[in-house]
């Protein structure tokens, strides 16, 4: 666990320092595109990233290739060098997109080239385990077409999600830390080496959204644009095709005396990696197809974009563009360890549960319209200065009663839509959203004041 660990920091630090630089670059090089009717900021952002995430996916499977415990990993696999391989590909269109606007039947193309190469270099789904049936071995242009079907939808999901500052990221690394915890129990619980690509995979992908999520959350500095949403649900994707057809049931020793009933029901790690990477992505998924109904109902392109996806619905009903975002967190982690729990025993029931009971009691009262969640006073040094009430109480008492008042009950930050809430300009690098009225005037360099 300490060399997933390690990896994991790496990654998220390698990430973290490397978006400040990619930021710049970004704003230099023109990357800031023109707002758009259905996005939810106000002003220009820059994009591209999915840069630093990419070297961040790139200095983690280095290190892990480094490390005593994992290096048997490439040894004995080549799907680290097709993950990568793929992940190249796949992130060079992104980034070209995010600056050049490419056409989306081009997108959709290079997303089937970057499956292939996976494919090509062993990345692929060899059989499925069917409840009922048993395994059911597939053909090589079966398994091809599988895994080229589970990288587009997992990626065009992840890219349809990316509405709201912080959202794509931090619910991928929801889906990645359950998809990691039952990797880690495959591989160590039952020994089954062919879980360890996919451990590491996992591992990877949360250092990279971890180490994306400060510079992203709202009001977000930067965005990771279709460089870094593409890139990401590619490697989720990866890491269930990984697993999913390597699990043996007879490593598993299910079938060992009991009664038919007794042995479905101890098959059910067999059967999770069938349904773990739709659970974990299912919100996005759900996303996506509703997308697909609703334009083509309305006779428009599938590709057309719009505001009716689930965030934007969050914000129509009233909730702030925070609150949003973490509904649709518990959302996923409701979603994902309650679909994990099916595959872990008794003795390992204490760490899901507690999990998602939390997911279950945070959605409800965020649900709540009258809820509003502050940060007790003791954890006001660890939670982002943007959102310390007693500092922003002391900024804004010179802006006379009104203002104060405002700042006290947390009014003074901006919402997505930019209506009733209002930030300063420049604060942590957020942008304007909105009017001023409750901000006092700057007076000019050289005026008298």
């Amino acid at each position: 666990m300490r060399n997933y660990l390690l990896t994991l920091c790496i990654t998220a630090a390698v990430t973290y320092l490397l978006t400040g630089p990619v930021r710049k670059f970004a704003i230099a090089s023109g990357a800031m595109p023109e707002i758009r009717a259905r996005d939810v900021h106000r002003e220009p952002t820059p994009r591209l990233g999915g840069i630093a995430m990419f070297f961040g996916l790139c200095s983690g499977l280095l290190v892990a290739d480094h490390l005593d415990r994992l290096n048997s990993v490439f040894a004995l696999s080549n799907e680290p060098r097709a993950l990568l391989s793929g992940a190249a590909l796949i992130w060079l269109i992104g980034v070209l997109d995010d600056k050049f606007e490419i056409d989306a039947l081009i997108k959709l193309g290079a997303q089937m080239i970057a499956a292939g190469v996976m494919v090509v270099q062993g990345l692929t789904i060899l059989w499925l385990p069917i409840p009922g049936i048993g395994t059911v071995g597939l053909t090589q242009g079966q398994g091809t077409l599988l895994t080229v079907a589970l990288v587009v939808l997992t990626i065009n999901a992840v890219n349809f999600v990316d509405g709201l500052d912080g959202l794509a990221a931090g619910m991928v690394c929801i889906a990645a830390a359950a998809f990691f915890l039952y990797a880690y129990r495959l591989w160590f619980g039952y020994g089954i080496e062919a879980a360890a690509p996919a451990t590491l995979f996992a591992a990877v992908l949360i250092g990279m959204c971890l180490g994306f999520l400060p510079h992203n959350m709202h009001p977000a500095r930067i965005f990771m644009g279709d460089s870094g949403s593409m890139l990401i649900g590619l490697v989720l994707a990866a890491s269930a095709i990984s697993i999913t057809g390597q699990v043996d049931p007879d490593a598993l020793k299910i079938f060992e005396g009991g009664s038919t009933r007794q042995a479905t029901h101890a098959a059910l790690p067999v059967f999770i990696p069938l349904l773990l990477p739709l659970t974990v992505i299912a919100i996005p998924m759900a996303d996506l197809f509703l997308a697909i109904v609703r334009r083509t109902w309305k006779g428009q392109s599938p590709f057309a974009a719009d505001r009716g996806h689930l965030h934007h619905r969050l914000l129509e009903v009233g909730h702030s563009h925070s609150r949003a975002v973490f509904i649709m967190y518990f959302w996923s982690a409701l979603i994902a360890f309650g679909t994990l729990m099916y595959s872990v025993h008794s003795a390992s029931m204490w760490i899901m549960l507690p999990i998602v009971a939390l997911s279950a009691v945070g959605l409800v009262l965020l649900l709540l319209p009258r809820f509003k969640p502050r940060a007790p006073l003791w954890a006001q040094s660890f939670v982002p200065p943007r959102y310390r009430r007693r500092r922003f109480r002391k900024q804004y008492a010179s802006a006379g009663p009104e203002a104060a008042e405002a700042a006290s009950d947390g009014s003074a930050f901006a919402d997505a839509d930019g209506e009733g809430l209002r930030v300063p300009a420049g604060i942590h690098g957020a942008t304007a959203i909105g009017a001023r009225a409750h901000l006092p005037e700057r007076r000019k360099a050289g005026t008298p004041s």
